[in-house]
Parts: structure tokens; C-alpha cells; sequence
């Protein structure tokens, strides 16, 4: 008598591994570091593991990601003069603006120039996370 064997079941991967390239890399560890967001939503967003962000992340920090790091915020020097000598006053930089065209006649209004000569002008009321978010993008080009 012979006895029929049960069917064998074969599983195989789900799906061959990812090939990620420095510039994708470099462009989801930026994201992860948003400020406000979250490193475990954007590693499930791309389908990665955390433990991959983060290896990706400690790579960029140590140089060993070929991606460029993003530019550590830099300062400019500020000084407060009295009005009457603020028109004598030479400006800090040859790309600094008049004091009446940087403010348009609107008390508060603040003027971010980039180093890439891109100019952002916000009044006192503007959202903190939106400026945050317009900033980073335009950092990235």
C-alpha cells in the first residue's frame, strides 16, 4: 500500500534586498532629522529598518557616507546701533540690504538672507515649524 506524502510548501524571501544609493541615503537621513519629526515613521515610510537609519546616520556623521552633510548653521554678526548712527554705519557684508528696503516700512520684520543669495523677508507672527520647513528646503538646493 502506498501512502500519499502531504504537499511541501517552499517560502522564499518576500523580496530581494535594496540597493540604496549615497544620495537616497543622504536624502532619508535628512528627513529623519527634521526637527519635530520622527525617525521611526520615516525608516517604516521607506520600508527600511530602523537599525539601518540610524547605522546610515552615525555614517554621515563619522565621513563615511560619500554623501555631503548637510551645512552646520553658521551666524552672522549683529550690532545695534543708535539711529542716528545707523545711516553713518558701513553694512557687515556687500550683500546686506538698506535698512529701509530689508524691513519695509513694517516694524518687526525680519530678513534672512542664505549663503546662496536667497533672500526670505517674515513678519513677527510667522509660524515657527513652517519657517523651520521653508528653510530646510531651500537649504537642500
Amino acid at each position: 500500500m502506498s501512502v500519499r506524502e502531504k504537499p511541501v510548501e517552499v517560502i522564499t524571501r518576500g523580496e530581494r534586498r535594496r540597493i540604496w544609493t549615497d544620495a537616497q541615503k543622504h536624502d532619508i537621513v535628512l528627513e529623519s532629522l527634521v526637527p519635530g519629526g520622527s525617525p521611526i515613521a520615516v525608516a517604516r515610510r521607506h520600508g527600511i529598518g530602523t537599525g539601518l537609519l540610524y547605522t546610515w546616520r552615525r555614517q554621515m556623521v563619522e565621513g563615511q557616507l560619500k554623501a555631503l552633510m548637510p551645512a552646520a548653521p553658521s551666524f552672522m554678526p549683529v550690532a545695534a546701533l543708535p539711529e542716528d548712527q545707523a545711516a553713518a554705519a558701513a553694512p557687515i557684508s556687500p550683500r546686506a540690504a538698506p535698512a529701509a528696503a530689508a524691513i519695509d516700512g513694517i516694524p518687526g520684520r525680519i530678513e534672512i538672507v542664505l549663503p546662496d543669495g536667497v533672500t526670505v523677508r517674515v513678519g513677527v507672527a510667522v509660524d515657527e515649524t513652517a519657517l523651520r520647513r521653508v528653510l530646510a528646503v531651500l537649504g537642500r538646493q
